[in-house]
C-alpha cells in the first residue's frame, strides 16, 4: 500500500486524482488523503437541486462537484479530511472488504473510539464522524470517506438543504447527526496537524513513507481533463454546476 497526500485543495482536481489513481494505476494500491476548499460533493446518482441549496453555495463561493461514486451528498471544507482506498480487486466480494478497520485503528490512538455503521459510516456515540462511498471498476475498487475534524457544521447544514420535491427517482441522501473529531480529542490543534498525526500512524501501519501528489506532469493532465469536463460535460466528475443545473 502506497501512502499519498494531495497538495491540491481543489475538489475537482482531487476527484480527478482519485479517478486517475483508479483507472491508470500509476502507484498500485493507494491510501490517498486530501483536504478540499469549501465545496459540496454530490453522489453519482443524485439530483443536485434536491440535495443542495445552490443559491447559498453560489453566494458563499462553495463549489458543487459531482463525484465518480454513488452514495449521498457531503460538504467539504478546510476542517474536513478526505481519505480514499484505491486498490485492486481480489477474490473476496467487494462488500466483504473492510476498509473501515484501518481508519478505526488509526483513530484509536488519537483519542477517538469509532465503530462502523450499517452504511459503512463511522460513528461515535451515535454521531457520524465519517461518511463513505465506493465505486467498483473492472479490476479496481475506490472506497473513500470524510473525517469531520473542525468542519463548519452550520455551513454544512445550510449548504445541504436541497428541494426534496425535485428528487424524483434519484437517490436521496440519508441525514444523520454529525460531530467534529476536535470535540472528542480535546486537542487544540489544526486539522493539518491532526492529519499529520493520522498519516504518521499509517506510515508505521503500512511501513511506507508519505508521497506528495500530484506531481507537475500529472497535475497538468488533470487540469486538461477538468477543462474537458467543464460546462455540460458528460464525464463522471464535473466542475461547479452549470446554469442549466441550478
Amino acid at each position: 500500500m502506497r501512502l499519498v497526500r494531495s497538495i491540491s485543495d481543489s475538489p475537482v482536481l482531487n476527484g480527478l486524482l482519485e479517478e486517475h489513481l483508479l483507472t491508470e494505476r500509476p502507484l498500485g494500491d493507494v491510501l490517498l488523503f486530501y483536504i478540499n476548499r469549501p465545496s459540496v460533493i454530490v453522489g453519482r446518482n443524485q439530483r443536485i437541486e434536491a440535495e443542495v441549496d445552490t443559491d447559498y453555495c453560489l453566494r458563499h463561493g462553495i463549489e458543487i462537484v459531482r463525484r465518480l461514486s454513488g452514495g449521498g451528498t457531503v460538504y467539504h471544507d478546510y476542517g474536513n479530511i478526505n481519505y480514499a482506498f484505491i486498490v485492486d480487486k481480489d477474490e473476496r466480494p467487494v462488500l466483504d472488504r473492510d476498509f473501515a478497520t484501518p481508519i478505526i485503528d488509526a483513530l484509536r490512538p488519537l483519542g477517538v473510539e469509532a465503530v462502523s455503521g450499517e452504511r459503512k459510516e463511522l460513528l461515535v456515540g451515535g454521531y457520524k464522524i465519517s461518511g463513505t462511498a465506493s465505486h467498483v471498476a473492472r479490476t479496481r475498487i475506490l472506497f473513500h470517506g470524510t473525517l469531520l475534524h473542525r468542519t463548519d457544521l452550520g455551513a454544512l447544514d445550510r449548504a445541504l438543504r436541497g428541494d426534496v420535491s425535485k428528487r424524483g427517482r434519484k437517490v436521496a441522501s440519508v441525514p444523520s447527526p454529525v460531530m467534529n473529531l476536535a470535540t472528542l480529542t480535546g486537542e487544540q490543534e489544526t486539522t493539518e496537524h491532526f492529519l499529520g498525526r493520522l498519516t504518521g500512524f499509517f506510515e508505521n501501519y503500512y511501513g511506507t513513507a508519505l508521497r506528495l501528489e500530484p506531481e507537475p506532469e500529472t497535475e497538468a493532465a488533470l487540469k486538461r481533463r477538468a477543462n474537458e469536463l467543464s460546462g455540460p460535460a458528460s464525464g463522471s466528475l464535473q466542475p461547479p454546476v452549470s446554469e442549466a443545473e441550478r
